[in-house]
């Protein structure tokens, strides 16, 4: 199956000792692609997990720490947390936060306080889950030297790809990528009729669409995708994407990159979350 949508799926909340995120996922051959929602003035406490991440508000306002950059992020700002990089993430408190929430399959969903060792192996999210509902804290000894968070030295992490995901669109044919270590991150807005896509998808792709409409075909598999409607295009399969009707499209889409692929083919994805 090529084509989803969020509304309808089974909702998870992975780290509730950490954070109020909760929302249905889609697991790819080396990614793992959600809709996330946290009530205003909710959100996660700091942590740290080795796998990266990334985070596109599609509506209300997050405050927003990485390392010890803090930041009142909105809408159209893409917000990038590298591998062990101590985070914290909220909503504020005037409205729910949604955002796409992307993070390689090196690791699991299950994360850990900033202030904890990291441990051996992720517990699943069903033990996680039972610890919470005995009373037990499910993460490890509290202890600051032993935490391999990564608070220094990570650098800009917040990038603006479009002042409001409401403007105008592109006068022209626009794509923004963000690429990291193991995942790329990409804006695009596209002008009617224009057409993009590969005989041969040289990296797994999802695509989610934020404003008109896009013809799309994932091998032999043809729909027409609007607002909200999310397209999973697997390593090797033929995709193409014309936008569709009168009307400029825009959409926001992730990508494995050749590291992430290489450790994927050689480890195996970890796949140890639901328990």
């Amino acid at each position: 199956m090529y084509f989803y949508r969020f509304e309808g799926m089974q909702t998870h909340h992975f780290n509730p000792h950490l954070s109020s995120a909760t929302g249905p996922i889609l697991e790819g051959e080396t990614m793992y692609f959600r809709l996330v929602t946290k009530k205003a003035g909710t959100g996660a406490e700091l942590h740290y997990h080795p796998n990266e991440l990334f985070a596109f508000p599609l509506r209300g306002k997050v405050d927003s720490i990485v390392g010890k950059d803090r930041r009142i992020v909105q809408p159209g700002t893409l917000v990038h947390f590298p591998p062990f990089a101590r985070h914290g993430f909220k909503a504020t408190e005037d409205n729910d936060l949604v955002y796409l929430y992307i993070k390689d399959r090196t690791w699991t969903m299950i994360g850990a306080a900033a202030d904890e060792a990291l441990p051996d192996e992720a517990p699943s999210a069903v033990e996680v889950a039972r610890a919470v509902a005995a009373g037990k804290y499910p993460g490890q000894k509290k202890d600051k030297t032993k935490s391999k968070a990564i608070i220094n030295g990570l650098g800009t992490c917040y990038y603006t790809l479009a002042e409001s995901l409401n403007a105008a669109p592109a006068s022209a044919h626009c794509a923004r990528q963000i690429e990291g270590s193991n995942i790329a991150f990409y804006l695009v807005e596209s002008p009617a009729g224009r057409v993009s896509g590969e005989k041969k998808a040289a990296h797994e792709n999802f695509i989610y669409v934020l404003d008109g409409a896009l013809d799309a075909k994932v091998g032999s598999k043809k729909k027409r995708v609007k607002k909200g409607d999310v397209i999973h295009v697997p390593r090797g399969k033929a995709w193409q994407l014309t936008v569709a009707g009168n009307a400029p499209a825009r959409y926001a889409g992730v990508h494995s990159t050749v590291r992430l692929e290489a450790y994927i083919d050689q480890h195996g994805a970890a796949d140890n979350w639901r328990g």
